[in-house]
């Protein structure tokens, strides 16, 4: 299988996209991988299998990679002689926050019909903003965590006892999160979270807060990770992320008993079917006095959460020949020529 690993892309979370990149060299090694890199300009580029490392990128030398040109049917090279397609069987979308998660990319997959792993347009735009994902969740009656919404310009005023956590509603890998402890705190805390975005979720903090990650997708049937606890300390900031993210080696599964682990995975089912089918997707849950509650639909998790799967791989073989595909429409102008008819102009 040939797989166009897609990274990059108009984001904050651009460079990460970068480290889940590089790592699928160590993760899909039976698979021939073709690299299409999207500079923040949204230029695409072909990346050199060989030689991709993160200098490439940050040394500004991928300017030197062809340039590609997105058309019907694929990414093209164009030259003086015409065009040649790069070859590949499925676009993975590893392009993290903007860009690659909110839906541009999706569209414009389906637009061109190019085959793709990743969210679609309606469940991208719902789970890359973290309000939208509240009211699916709550739409399809998986409990969430408590939250206020807050935008730039409304009054900063909170209701809910503090500690709190502050998050930028379109944002993810911790940036512009805060955990404010008083309110004197709170300002600053929406100073840091405004600077990414217009709108912020404010949650409860919950000191020791238990929580689970559960991946996986729907091929011809379920495929579910392995539900992970992570270990960390108040949250997992930008720099434990980034580095998290490079990770290509499983995990050991959470201690917990087959009642909880048959909850989280009945939620995560609840939220990815219908909407999700065609991606692989990460959900955080945290447990509280027993209960399971989403915390964040991951729609383009770091490393596509790989480290979560016995055989990750394969399962994106699998993935690849149970994609979802759109209808075909024949437009026959029959509407059209009746009217010609109508008119005598036939």
């Amino acid at each position: 299988m040939n797989i166009a690993i897609l990274f990059g892309g108009s984001s904050f979370e651009h460079e990460i996209s970068i480290v889940s990149a590089i790592t699928m060299k160590k993760v899909l090694k039976k698979s021939i991988l073709t690299y299409i890199f999207v500079s923040s300009d949204r230029k695409f580029y072909l990346i050199d299998t060989d030689k991709i490392n993160s200098k490439l990128f940050s040394s500004g030398e991928y300017k030197k990679s062809k340039e590609l040109t997105l058309k019907q049917g694929g990414f093209f090279i164009d030259g003086m002689f015409g065009s040649k397609s790069v070859n590949f069987d499925v676009v993975l979308n590893l392009i993290h926050g903007r860009d690659g998660e909110d839906g541009k990319i999706a569209s414009m997959m389906e637009f061109f019909n190019i085959p793709f792993i990743s969210p679609r347009m309606e469940a991208s735009a719902l789970s890359y903003n973290k309000l939208y994902t509240k009211f699916l969740a709550e739409s399809l009656g998986v409990k969430t965590v408590a939250y206020e919404y807050l935008s730039k310009d409304d009054e900063r005023k909170v209701t809910m006892d503090y500690p709190v956590i502050i998050k930028p509603v379109r944002l993810g890998s911790s940036i512009g999160v805060s955990i404010v402890k008083e309110e004197t705190e709170l300002d600053y805390a929406l100073d840091v979270a405004f600077e990414f975005d217009t709108d912020v979720i404010v949650e409860p903090f919950i000191e020791g807060v238990k929580e689970f990650n559960q991946a996986g997708c729907f091929t011809s049937e379920w495929e579910l990770s392995i539900v992970e606890e992570p270990q960390k300390e108040e949250f997992l900031d930008f720099e434990k992320k980034y580095m998290d993210f490079s990770r290509d080696s499983q995990v050991l599964a959470a201690n917990i008993d087959d009642a909880l682990i048959s909850q989280i995975q009945e939620s995560f089912k609840t939220i990815y079917n219908s909407l999700f089918k065609g991606s692989i997707i990460r959900c955080d849950f945290f447990v509280v006095n027993g209960e399971v509650l989403l915390n964040e639909i991951n729609p383009i998790p770091g490393s596509m959460a790989n480290y979560l799967f016995e055989d990750f791989e394969a399962m994106v073989s699998r993935l690849f020949e149970n994609l979802p595909t759109e209808n075909s429409i024949s437009v026959d102008y029959q509407y059209i020529h009746s009217i010609q008819s109508a008119k005598g102009k036939a």
